[in-house]
């Protein structure tokens, strides 16, 4: 087996282990953005006497965090991944 099929072969499985935890990761937020829709008012109670927010406040924070979180599963998941799939195609051709 020459180095370049190891090389090939590991690159492959970094990529399939990095589809999986983009998917993981759009799974996850789509979670959080069912359970804030579902039970937005308690949520908001049981932290907004932890940390007195308001209202508007909690909102600004849950999508914040929500958009941090995506911005992070597409830059350190799916780029990587697209990038690891370009370069074996490219070495296959």
């Amino acid at each position: 087996m020459s180095e370049s099929t190891n090389v090939d072969d590991l690159l492959d499985a970094i990529a399939k282990v990095l589809i999986r935890c983009f998917g993981f990761g759009i799974l996850l937020l789509a979670l959080s953005f069912g359970v804030i829709l579902l039970a937005k008012e308690q949520i908001y109670e049981i932290h907004g006497q932890w940390y007195d927010l308001t209202p508007n406040q909690f909102d600004l924070v849950f999508y914040s965090v929500l958009a941090t979180a995506k911005t992070c599963v597409f830059l350190f998941f799916l780029v990587p991944y697209v990038s690891i799939r370009l370069v074996l195609s490219k070495r296959r051709s």
